[in-house]
Protein backbone atom coordinates (compact mmCIF):
# COMPACT_ATOMS: atom_id res chain seq x y z
CA UNK A 1 0.00 0.00 0.00
CA UNK A 2 1.16 3.69 -0.95
CA UNK A 3 1.66 6.17 1.82
CA UNK A 4 -1.06 8.21 -0.22
CA UNK A 5 -3.44 5.25 -0.41
CA UNK A 6 -2.87 4.46 3.75
CA UNK A 7 -3.45 8.13 4.47
CA UNK A 8 -6.94 7.96 2.50
CA UNK A 9 -7.92 5.02 3.86
CA UNK A 10 -7.34 6.87 7.68
CA UNK A 11 -9.82 9.69 7.10
CA UNK A 12 -13.70 9.01 8.13
CA UNK A 13 -14.78 10.40 4.44
CA UNK A 14 -18.43 8.58 5.30
CA UNK A 15 -18.17 11.10 8.51
CA UNK A 16 -17.39 14.21 6.85
CA UNK A 17 -20.25 16.66 4.89
CA UNK A 18 -18.76 17.58 1.07
CA UNK A 19 -19.47 21.09 0.08
CA UNK A 20 -21.37 19.47 -2.40
CA UNK A 21 -24.12 18.69 -0.36
CA UNK A 22 -22.74 14.61 0.34
CA UNK A 23 -20.74 12.49 2.70
CA UNK A 24 -17.50 13.07 1.55
CA UNK A 25 -17.36 9.32 0.36
CA UNK A 26 -16.44 10.31 -3.15
CA UNK A 27 -13.49 12.58 -2.41
CA UNK A 28 -10.99 9.42 -1.77
CA UNK A 29 -11.93 8.37 -5.45
CA UNK A 30 -11.01 11.85 -6.45
CA UNK A 31 -7.55 11.83 -5.17
CA UNK A 32 -6.80 8.44 -6.37
CA UNK A 33 -7.56 9.89 -9.72
CA UNK A 34 -5.62 13.11 -8.89
CA UNK A 35 -2.48 10.45 -7.81
CA UNK A 36 -3.22 8.23 -10.88
CA UNK A 37 -4.09 5.29 -8.50
CA UNK A 38 -7.83 5.52 -10.39
CA UNK A 39 -9.20 2.91 -12.55
CA UNK A 40 -7.91 4.83 -15.43
CA UNK A 41 -3.88 4.19 -13.54
CA UNK A 42 -2.96 7.75 -14.42
CA UNK A 43 -3.23 11.06 -13.44
CA UNK A 44 -6.53 12.64 -13.74
CA UNK A 45 -7.09 16.51 -12.83
CA UNK A 46 -10.13 16.69 -10.53
CA UNK A 47 -11.58 20.01 -9.19
CA UNK A 48 -11.93 20.13 -6.03
CA UNK A 49 -13.75 23.72 -5.72
CA UNK A 50 -17.37 23.23 -4.53
CA UNK A 51 -16.29 20.02 -2.41
CA UNK A 52 -13.58 21.29 -0.31
CA UNK A 53 -13.20 24.58 -1.03
CA UNK A 54 -14.91 27.73 -2.57
CA UNK A 55 -12.91 31.33 -2.59
CA UNK A 56 -14.87 32.12 0.27
CA UNK A 57 -14.50 28.88 2.59
CA UNK A 58 -13.50 25.58 3.05
CA UNK A 59 -15.71 22.61 4.26
CA UNK A 60 -14.99 19.97 6.58
CA UNK A 61 -13.17 17.41 4.40
CA UNK A 62 -10.23 20.18 4.07
CA UNK A 63 -8.25 19.04 6.88
CA UNK A 64 -8.20 15.42 5.67
CA UNK A 65 -7.26 16.01 2.04
CA UNK A 66 -4.58 18.33 3.76
CA UNK A 67 -3.21 15.28 5.35
CA UNK A 68 -3.82 13.32 1.80
CA UNK A 69 -2.12 16.30 0.13
CA UNK A 70 1.02 16.06 2.48
CA UNK A 71 1.32 11.79 1.76
CA UNK A 72 1.36 12.76 -1.67
CA UNK A 73 4.13 14.74 -1.85
CA UNK A 74 5.83 12.11 0.72
CA UNK A 75 4.80 9.27 -1.95
CA UNK A 76 6.40 8.45 -5.43
CA UNK A 77 3.62 10.50 -7.34
CA UNK A 78 3.86 11.51 -11.43
CA UNK A 79 5.15 14.94 -11.44
CA UNK A 80 1.64 16.02 -12.80
CA UNK A 81 0.20 15.08 -9.71
CA UNK A 82 2.66 16.55 -7.86
CA UNK A 83 2.06 19.72 -9.40
CA UNK A 84 -1.73 19.30 -8.63
CA UNK A 85 -1.31 18.49 -4.93
CA UNK A 86 0.20 21.14 -4.43
CA UNK A 87 -1.90 23.06 -5.72
CA UNK A 88 -4.47 21.49 -3.80
CA UNK A 89 -2.63 22.14 -0.81
CA UNK A 90 -2.24 26.09 -1.33
CA UNK A 91 -5.79 25.94 -1.61
CA UNK A 92 -6.14 24.46 2.02
CA UNK A 93 -3.64 26.67 3.61
CA UNK A 94 -4.46 30.08 2.01
CA UNK A 95 -8.16 29.98 2.92
CA UNK A 96 -9.71 32.52 5.51
CA UNK A 97 -12.20 32.57 7.86
CA UNK A 98 -13.27 29.54 9.86
CA UNK A 99 -11.31 27.14 11.87
CA UNK A 100 -10.55 25.04 8.70
CA UNK A 101 -7.71 26.77 6.67
CA UNK A 102 -6.00 27.71 10.63
CA UNK A 103 -6.35 23.81 11.39
CA UNK A 104 -4.79 22.51 7.52
CA UNK A 105 -2.07 25.44 7.98
CA UNK A 106 -0.89 23.18 11.45
CA UNK A 107 -1.12 20.41 9.43
CA UNK A 108 0.99 21.68 6.19
CA UNK A 109 3.59 22.98 8.85
CA UNK A 110 3.71 19.51 9.75
CA UNK A 111 5.27 18.65 6.29
CA UNK A 112 7.04 21.47 5.73
CA UNK A 113 10.80 19.82 4.69
CA UNK A 114 8.27 18.24 2.10
CA UNK A 115 7.79 21.76 0.71
CA UNK A 116 11.48 22.71 1.39
CA UNK A 117 12.76 19.91 -0.67
CA UNK A 118 9.95 20.25 -3.60
CA UNK A 119 11.37 24.11 -3.62
CA UNK A 120 15.29 22.77 -3.53
CA UNK A 121 15.12 19.97 -5.86
CA UNK A 122 13.69 22.03 -8.58
CA UNK A 123 12.28 19.40 -10.54
CA UNK A 124 9.39 21.77 -12.12
CA UNK A 125 9.36 25.93 -11.59
CA UNK A 126 5.61 25.94 -11.41
CA UNK A 127 5.93 22.96 -8.09
CA UNK A 128 8.68 25.19 -6.84
CA UNK A 129 6.83 28.25 -6.70
CA UNK A 130 3.56 26.54 -5.45
CA UNK A 131 5.71 25.12 -2.50
CA UNK A 132 7.48 28.53 -1.92
CA UNK A 133 3.82 30.28 -1.92
CA UNK A 134 2.56 27.17 0.75
CA UNK A 135 5.90 27.93 2.97
CA UNK A 136 5.42 31.76 3.21
CA UNK A 137 2.01 30.78 4.78
CA UNK A 138 2.94 27.78 6.97
CA UNK A 139 6.85 28.88 8.09
CA UNK A 140 6.96 30.57 11.08
CA UNK A 141 11.08 30.73 10.64
CA UNK A 142 11.22 34.16 8.63
CA UNK A 143 15.02 33.80 8.32
CA UNK A 144 15.44 30.24 6.75
CA UNK A 145 12.54 31.12 4.35
CA UNK A 146 14.37 34.19 3.13
CA UNK A 147 17.47 32.14 3.24
CA UNK A 148 15.95 29.93 0.72
CA UNK A 149 14.65 32.29 -1.37
CA UNK A 150 18.18 33.46 -2.13
CA UNK A 151 19.81 29.75 -3.26
CA UNK A 152 16.38 29.19 -5.27
CA UNK A 153 15.98 32.61 -6.91
CA UNK A 154 17.11 31.49 -10.21
CA UNK A 155 14.01 29.17 -10.38
CA UNK A 156 11.78 30.48 -8.59
CA UNK A 157 8.61 32.74 -9.89
CA UNK A 158 9.16 36.39 -9.93
CA UNK A 159 6.78 36.66 -7.22
CA UNK A 160 8.59 34.58 -4.90
CA UNK A 161 12.13 35.98 -5.54
CA UNK A 162 10.08 39.06 -4.74
CA UNK A 163 8.16 38.68 -1.83
CA UNK A 164 4.63 39.85 -3.33
CA UNK A 165 3.80 36.16 -2.60
CA UNK A 166 4.45 36.87 1.20
CA UNK A 167 1.43 36.99 3.51
CA UNK A 168 3.67 39.18 5.62
CA UNK A 169 4.83 41.24 2.88
CA UNK A 170 5.87 45.12 3.86
CA UNK A 171 6.30 46.56 0.19
CA UNK A 172 9.96 46.45 0.43
CA UNK A 173 10.46 42.73 -0.97
CA UNK A 174 12.14 41.99 2.13
CA UNK A 175 10.49 40.04 4.72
Amino acid sequence: MRLIEMEIARQDWKGMLCGCGNTAEHLAEYLLQLAGHGPEQRPIHVSFEGHVWSPAALWEPAPAVTSVALAALADDVAPTSRGWFLELLHCMVAGEGTELPEHCRALATQGIWLLYEEVMSNRSPGAAGDAFEILTVVEPDRARLQRVREIAAAWLPVCCRTGLCDDDFDGSGLV
